[in-house]
């Protein structure tokens, strides 16, 4: 069973375009607008890619005077890279599967 908002966390990862914000924000916190540049496509697309993101628990935001700015949250990514690892039922050593 998939644990509950992994759904939501699943279906933000589904698009390319969030997955590219993700590798940003992989560099450290950036605002919006620069997040914004990096696309061709108009600030409000890019604004709802970033409250899909959000929603799933993926990216924070932080608003400091006229800006917003947008973080990784590597804990939820961590919980998916888990429960993926739990899935699979095992760790990889050299080459060799071992049982857990």
């Amino acid at each position: 069973m998939i644990p509950i908002g992994f759904a939501e966390t699943f279906k933000a990862l589904a698009d390319t375009v969030r997955r590219d914000i993700l590798v940003l924000l992989k560099k450290g916190r950036l605002p919006a607008g620069e997040i914004a540049s990096n696309f061709d496509m108009t600030s409000a697309t890019i604004s709802y890619h970033l409250s899909i993101l959000r929603k799933a628990g993926l990216v924070y935001e932080q608003r400091e005077k006229n800006f917003i700015y947008y973080e990784l949250n590597t804990s939820v990514l961590e919980e998916v890279m888990l429960w993926l690892s739990d899935l699979k039922g095992g760790t990889q050593r050299d080459g060799k599967m071992q049982e857990q």
